[in-house]
């Protein structure tokens, strides 16, 4: 199988732990079985393990266990073209393309909707939503089927131990997750058609673990209260099916981005990013911290806001207009049953 799967910014400014969007820009596991043993073949400029402490190999792993098959031996070739530790969800890539993959190469354990899917296009490698776990032409996105998709998801969050990337990753556009007695759940919507993500990625790293321990225990019910308003603000704004014109939308979404729960924490501690999201706001452009950071993500409406954004960009960042994936995990069988 080969698997392609999108880079993701958590939070959006207000939706901490909850919000996600899809990136254009992606990873490529090819994942293969084998008698016995493992080979991780890695292309991508950040160096990673290539053994089973692989966060490929280990969701792998982990997606077997769960479905009750034997571990087989495996042979991977990794792409690697999210940058790690910057925050647009390298670590879920991984973990999604794992058990999208997994999930793949145990098809028969998935039931007749998959085989269905499978003898609906013969001949035909097709691409897999794995909202459906079946191969198909994703000709409609957001027509995945959730429920085909929540052990899916469940299984990533226990593994990432938050689930606002991973539901992005599998599901694609613009997720709301959360938690329930079962576990994780998302909402998934298209994003309205004009919005224009540009990423700006700093050279440093920094870890999610680095970034969340510079949070307090508490914050102040009024700054809670402003930040929860935002939120619901955002999540109607990102929506395709609220009919604002572009000039109202990105007023809206400017106001919506601001959050008080974990930013101004965070900035604090990356001087060049806090200044190149001011930069951003002082020219109107909707800007926060893409997930931990130091990465920043503006929401530009528009090619000339978007535009806007890129002049904005210091010597610190590489500057990448993205768009927004609207598929998110994609699987190509590479040997097709006949």
């Amino acid at each position: 199988m080969r698997v392609r799967v999108p880079a993701t910014s958590a939070n959006l400014g207000p939706g901490f732990d909850a919000f996600g969007l899809a990136l254009g820009l992606y990873d490529e596991v090819e994942v293969e079985v084998t008698s016995t043993g493992l080979t991780v073949d890695v292309v991508g400029p950040d160096a990673v393990a290539q053994d089973e402490t692989h966060l490929v190999v280990r969701a792998i792993r982990s997606t077997f266990d769960l479905l009750g098959r034997a571990q087989p031996g495996l042979a991977l070739r990794c792409v690697n073209r999210i940058p790690h530790g910057r925050g647009l969800g390298s670590s879920a890539a991984a973990i999604v393309a794992g058990i999208v993959a997994a999930a793949a190469l145990t098809r028969a354990d998935l039931g007749p909707e998959f085989e269905a899917g499978a003898a609906a296009n013969p001949g035909n490698p097709g691409v897999a939503r794995p909202g459906a776990l079946s191969y198909e032409t994703a000709a409609d996105p957001g027509s995945a089927a959730l429920a085909g998709s929540a052990w899916m998801l469940r299984l990533a969050h226990d593994i990432e131990g938050h689930p606002d990337n991973v539901a992005a990753a599998l599901m694609g556009g613009f997720t709301v997750a959360w938690q329930d007695v079962e576990g994780a759940c998302c909402l998934r919507v298209d994003p309205f058609a004009e919005l224009r993500p540009v990423v700006f990625v700093p050279i440093m790293r920094q870890s999610t673990e680095a970034s969340r321990g510079a949070l307090p225990a508490l914050v102040g019910l009024p700054d809670a209260a402003r930040t929860l308003g935002r939120a619901a603000l955002l999540a109607l704004t990102m929506s395709a099916a609220e009919p604002a014109g572009a000039a109202q939308r990105a007023r809206t979404l400017f106001s919506a981005t601001e959050d008080l729960l974990h930013q101004p924490y965070r900035l604090s501690a990356a001087p060049a990013t806090g200044d190149l999201v001011a930069r951003l706001r002082a020219l109107g452009v909707p800007a926060a911290l893409s997930g931990s950071g130091p990465s920043v993500l503006a929401l530009a409406v528009g090619g000339e806001q978007a535009a806007a954004a890129v002049g904005a960009a210091s010597s610190d960042f590489s500057v990448a207009p993205l768009s927004v994936d609207r598929y998110g995990a994609h699987i190509t069988r590479l040997d097709p049953v006949e």
